[in-house]
């Protein structure tokens, strides 16, 4: 296992972006310290043959735009806050009307995606662990709070990653990494989507009111309906069905609820195209499905331009709009007390 360190270019305003490499000699991550984003994630099939397999950029300065979030470490929050707003022990924090009237993934252009990060490689050298302070208020949340993000290679050739956070006020947080998966390699089209079967471990969903994506508060059994992936079946199969909820999202975009749920790192979901199967556990009660149906064209790495469902995210958070909806469990943590949580995409 090592870790290393290159040059990824500068920001617009010419601060040095620095990447870093993680290796295991079987599968290669690289991250940069712009927004603690994952970059690369080289994984061979049962052939031997190396593919990356996440969208992403060459070029570090290409990730101050990254509309579509490739890679990206979202905190605070990840996923929808209904009207831009929520409330801790009767406060109300206003936050970022981004999306439609409510608030997407805290702030497109002043989230922890967008932020430098401080780096340490640990004793081991195997582990890399990024560092970053957000003030009281930031974004709109409140506490001052000391955030680590690390990210590590195991034995059994996941990637896994790890958040830690302490905040001095009780306060929301519901971060998740939003790399975008394309098992036959990062260059592959939205046919190789289509074809990648997938298997959630999920027998109930959280329904959308409407093409906002805030859910109704309903825990709605996925049986009989174009969102059941309890047993494996194609991407595609079903993704363009008549389906009022698959209307709302222009395919899947929703989030599932993780069979079994108890706060311990289970499988939640696994993919398998090309000889490469993908296997993602987390501690979280959520995993957020999303076919990539609205992935604007884009000019990626090698001069790829990516567009719709040319590949898939599989984000573990806890459910949209959790903070405000009752019945949903709260992403909050209590003042001076730390928080961890864990997500392994793993490959074999």
């Amino acid at each position: 296992m090592s870790v290393t360190k290159s040059s990824f270019g500068k920001t617009k305003d010419g601060k040095e972006i620095s990447l870093y490499t993680i290796d295991n000699g079987t599968i290669k991550a690289t991250i940069t310290d712009f927004g603690a984003n994952v970059v690369n994630l080289f994984v061979p099939n049962d052939k031997g043959e190396v593919k990356d397999i996440v969208h992403g950029f060459d070029d570090g300065a290409e990730y101050e735009e990254n509309p579509c979030f490739f890679g990206a470490c979202i905190g605070r929050s990840a996923n929808r806050i209904a009207d831009a707003k929520f409330s801790i022990d009767g406060t109300e924090y206003p936050l970022k009307v981004n999306d439609n009237a409510n608030n997407l993934h805290s702030d497109a252009d002043n989230g922890f995606h967008k932020k430098f990060w401080d780096v340490k490689v640990d004793d081991a050298g195997n582990r890399l662990e990024l560092s970053y302070h957000s003030p009281d208020m930031e974004n709109g949340f409140p506490g001052n709070m000391d955030i680590k993000v690390s990210y590590s290679l195991t034995k059994e050739n996941g990637l896994k990653i790890e958040y830690e956070a302490k905040s001095d006020k009780k306060t929301l947080f519901n971060p998740t990494n939003h790399s975008y998966f394309n098992l036959a390699g990062n260059d592959a089209s939205s046919k190789e989507v289509y074809e990648t079967l997938l298997q959630l471990n999920a027998s109930n969903y959280t329904p959308v009111i409407d093409s906002a994506a805030i859910p109704t508060g309903e825990i709605a059994s996925v049986k009989g309906t174009p969102f059941d992936f309890t047993t494996a079946k194609k991407i595609g199969e079903e993704i363009d069905a008549d389906n009022e909820q698959l209307g709302f999202g222009g395919g899947y975009d929703h989030n599932f609820v993780i069979d079994g749920y108890d706060g311990t790192v289970k499988e939640a979901a696994k993919a398998c195209y090309d000889g490469r199967v993908m296997t993602v556990l987390t501690d979280l009660p959520g995993i957020q499905f999303y076919a990539g149906n609205m992935i604007s064209p884009l000019k990626g790495k090698k001069g790829v331009t990516y567009g719709k469902r040319t590949a898939f995210c599989l984000e573990t958070q806890f459910y949209p709009n959790s903070i405000n909806q009752e019945g949903f469990a709260k992403p909050v943590i209590e003042a001076d007390k730390p928080y961890k949580t864990t997500t392994i995409y793993q490959f074999g």
